[in-house]
């Protein structure tokens, strides 16, 4: 009975994205064919035709590229269906209120929007790994294996983004947050260059960043190098994300949702 209610929920989602998934699916198959084509191979071959070898340590740049891509847009997925749809949920649409005046309460919301990103981000992984495949980036096995990875750090980003829209007002809130947090992550977190090129100063703040260690996690379970740390450092990091940010948004949802 516990687990019913969070998957009426997550039912619901299902069937909204039965009328809206062709927005989405676009996106999901291009994304990947654009990014590791363009960087991968485009720019990638300038960076192996120079020293880029010798600073990924023996990888090419599309095979250092593609995993750290995979947990980037698990990130951004992740972001994307935590931020917009929620805020929708309490304000715009409004199906929070409807779902609320049924038997579900406000961690059934939480707990059954949770596992919707969740199937969202495995699936939008799951293309992501055969397009990688495809281009030779990983091996098939290898290249499944990172799903674990890539299905971590996207949870460790959609609780705490549910649980930060909860308490806005405005969509501004939103954009700053992509604009200042999630495009800065995605650009300085390893996905495209190891940290160890950032200045010395700026390189703790990226250990810090939870895409960091799911692209460290990603990059050594596809390829088999082992992560930067103990494998286990960057599990419990991110779970860590995923379970506080799942009780803030399970309390900062119920305090704005029940008077």
């Amino acid at each position: 009975m516990a687990l019913a209610r969070p998957l009426r929920y997550f039912e619901s989602r299902a069937l909204v994205y039965r009328h809206t998934w062709r927005g989405s699916a676009i996106t999901t198959f291009l994304n990947p064919l654009l990014f590791l084509g363009a960087m991968g191979l485009g720019l990638g071959t300038l960076v192996d035709d120079g020293q880029g070898r010798a600073t990924l340590d023996g990888l090419t740049y599309l095979e250092f590229l593609a995993p750290g891509l995979l947990a980037a847009f698990a990130m951004q997925t992740a972001a994307g269906d935590s931020s917009f749809p929620v805020m929708a949920g309490i304000k715009w649409v409004r199906d929070y209120e409807a779902a609320l005046a049924t038997p579900l309460r406000t961690r059934d919301l939480v707990y059954g929007h949770v596992s919707w990103v969740a199937a969202r981000v495995t699936f939008v992984s799951t293309v992501f790994i055969v397009i990688m495949a495809l281009f030779g980036a990983v091996e098939w096995g290898r290249g499944l294996l990172a799903l674990g990875p890539a299905l971590l750090t996207g949870m460790a980003f959609g609780p705490p983004i549910m649980a930060f829209t909860s308490t806005l007002d405005h969509p501004q809130g939103i954009s700053s947050m992509f604009r200042f947090m999630v495009t800065p992550m995605f650009l300085f977190s390893g996905t495209f260059f190891p940290v160890e090129q950032l200045p010395g100063w700026l390189q703790p703040a990226a250990y810090l960043t939870p895409l960091w260690h799911g692209v460290e996690l990603a990059r050594g379970v596809a390829l088999g190098t082992g992560p930067a740390w103990d494998a286990w450092v960057h599990v419990v990091y991110l779970v860590a994300f995923g379970v506080v940010g799942t009780a803030l948004a399970v309390r900062l949802l119920r305090k704005r949702m029940v008077v």
